[in-house]
């Protein structure tokens, strides 16, 4: 082991007699990397190979050229690179194929060899490593996608990039990224090889001795691969994915045609195929008309633009009668009304087209959950507090076991204060009885009861939900219990409150917390109330969490009614009850604690 250390620093050593001599390094710093490289490549030569000791050994050599190449530019001396830079990158490439030789699986390891070689404009090493890599994994579609990209627009090698594709899908048949990537490839080259062209005529030269094939630059290639994906792939989002990518190449008309006669003939029930026919009509707005030159000529276009992806819509609702399909719709409306525009006419035909479209689904029952949410909040906004109110009452009709369909109608309700909310809760809880998460329900029933009913009814609802939810659930109905005793009784009331509640489990955490802090801020803060709330604690959380012990001895020590000499049994019984990591968490906050750094 020795001899091939030895022999590896001696191999070093004209690169970094040069490094001296032309006075990019030190003597000194020249000693240091000597030193560094002994004990790296020490760990390197041993018979158990650990990963890390491989990845430290190039991180140090990568640093070291990225210091040299600071200090040439710093000198301004750029000879001498393949006696200094060269001999280290090749020992870097030698450094990884050691490592993605033991280590194979490991793709990170591979990319970042492909990484150092785009760096440091490796091409040829490039091209070996990306062979080893798809050898050995071949199962990785990302990886050949890489690697004819690589090929296709750094070594601008079409026919490499092509090759590679298709031995991908060989491995990938039915891999809708790789068809898509081969398909962009494919129109990339073709538009390269027409702007070659064209170059060519414009300076007379000759263009039949260049043989340009005429499938390739009318884009034949990406209909073969169209006709050929779609036979194994099926589905609209891949062939919007293929037809988006056609879209950004100007001579694809005919294929750009061909996608859509495809979809429109295989898949005029998707909702997702009409959706973007619609949509499809703003951009043709803008192709087929000359730019508008005045605001309001701009606005009555934007308008027909609009109505004509309006008309589309209203083609599809009917076509395909079903909630995707006004989802789709209603999700086009809202981002057009969304928008900001200097012009109220035509704000309020979004809005007005909108609102339109929302009770068209309603009535057709065929508006998702989901979205009934957005309705409310556009009608609150627009003032329309009744019709709100009435398509609350509608949505809580069809979604009757719905929390959230209930919890929406009672907060227009809240919002416009209306007579019957107390009605309506009750009304409710009816309905969702037996439904799991009432809990925002409650909450939003006791906050409401704060404001509006008197104190006695407020607690009378805390303790008719603590007895209605689920034990999970009730852990924060008394901790908002708790605080809204202590709000509107005092230290008396929150007191008698905790003592009846602990009693009733489950109970969390913060509940003991809070009770804790209502105690420290009592004038007369009593240390015989606060060791009882810690016990009492600790009974229920005393294995599991460290801080609470510690926050027990720091009271011990610090209140003036505390007795220090209890830490020490408080710290035994700590010991004896938490497990697993809290242990060692605990020992080293105690530590802190008793050199008075916590």
């Amino acid at each position: 082991m020795a001899e091939r250390v030895e022999q590896r620093l001696e191999d070093r050593v004209p690169e970094l007699e040069q490094l001296e001599r032309v006075g990019l390094f030190t003597h000194e710093e020249i000693r240091a990397v000597l030193k560094k490289a002994t004990a790296l490549e020490y760990k390197i030569q041993r018979r158990a190979l650990r990963k890390e000791d491989f990845i430290n050994y190039i991180q140090y050599e990568i640093n070291l050229l990225e210091l040299i190449k600071k200090r040439r530019a710093r000198t301004g001396y750029s000879f001498k690179k393949d006696e200094i830079e060269s001999s280290i990158m090749h020992r870097v490439h030698s450094l990884f194929k050691r490592a993605t030789g033991k280590w194979k699986e490991d793709v990170q390891l591979w990319l970042s060899h492909v990484a150092f070689c785009k760096q440091w404009n490796a091409k040829h090493q490039l091209s070996k490593v990306f062979s080893t890599m798809l050898a050995i994994h071949p199962n990785k579609p990302a990886l050949w996608i890489m690697a004819a990209k690589w090929e296709m627009e750094t070594r601008l090698s079409s026919e490499s990039a092509r090759h590679l594709f298709l031995r991908a899908l060989r491995f990938h048949p039915e891999c809708p990224k790789l068809y898509q990537e081969y398909f962009r490839m494919e129109l990339m080259n073709a538009e390269k090889q027409r702007k070659e062209k064209k170059e060519l005529e414009r300076a007379k030269m000759n263009v039949e001795e260049f043989n340009y094939s005429e499938k390739i630059l009318n884009g034949e290639m990406a209909h073969i691969i169209y006709r050929d994906a779609v036979q194994k792939i099926k589905g609209v989002e891949f062939r919007l994915a293929l037809l988006s990518i056609a879209k950004l190449f100007d001579f694809t008309h005919d294929l750009q045609k061909e996608i859509l006669e495809s979809l429109q003939a295989e898949y005029a029930d998707n909702p997702l195929m009409w959706d973007y026919m619609a949509r499809r009509e703003l951009e043709l707005g803008s192709l087929q008309s000359t730019e508008p030159t005045t605001k309001q000529m701009k606005v009555s276009e934007m308008t027909q633009r609009e109505e004509r992806c309006s008309a589309v819509f209203e083609e599809a609702v009917t076509a395909v009668p079903t909630e995707d399909m006004w989802k789709c719709y209603i999700t086009f409306c809202l981002e057009r009304c969304n928008r900001k525009t200097n012009s109220e006419e035509l704000k309020q035909k979004r809005l007005e087209r909108t609102l339109s479209v929302f009770s068209k689904a309603h009535e057709s029952s065929l508006l998702p959950e989901a979205l009934y949410k957005q309705w409310l909040k556009l009608l609150l906004e627009s003032s329309l507090s009744q019709k709100a109110a009435e398509v609350a009452e509608a949505a809580t009709k069809r979604f009757s076991p719905s929390v959230e369909m209930w919890q929406m109608r009672l907060q227009v309700l809240i919002q416009l204060k209306s007579d019957s909310v107390t009605q309506c809760f009750e009304e409710a809880f009816k309905h969702v009885k037996g439904s799991k998460g009432t809990l925002p329900l409650w909450i939003l029933w006791v906050e409401w009861s704060e404001v509006a009913n008197s104190k006695e009814d407020t607690e009378a609802l805390y303790q008719k939900s603590l007895h209605a939810i689920a034990p999970a659930e009730s852990v924060t109905m008394k901790e908002k219990y708790l605080d809204w005793a202590y709000r509107n009784g005092g230290y008396k009331k929150v007191r008698r409150v905790f003592t009846s509640l602990y009693e009733s489990r489950p109970l969390s955490l913060d509940f003991f917390r809070k009770m804790i802090e209502i105690e420290k801020e009592q004038e007369s803060c009593k240390m015989l109330h606060l060791r009882e709330y810690y016990e009492r604690a600790l009974r229920e959380f005393g294995s599991a969490d460290s801080d609470l012990w510690l926050e027990y001895i720091k009271e011990e020590l610090s209140h003036p009614q505390g007795k220090p000499e209890n830490s020490g049994s408080i710290h035994w019984r700590a010991m004896k009850m938490l497990q697993g990591d809290q242990v060692e968490d605990f020992i080293s906050k105690y530590t802190l604690l008793q050199t008075g750094h916590l």
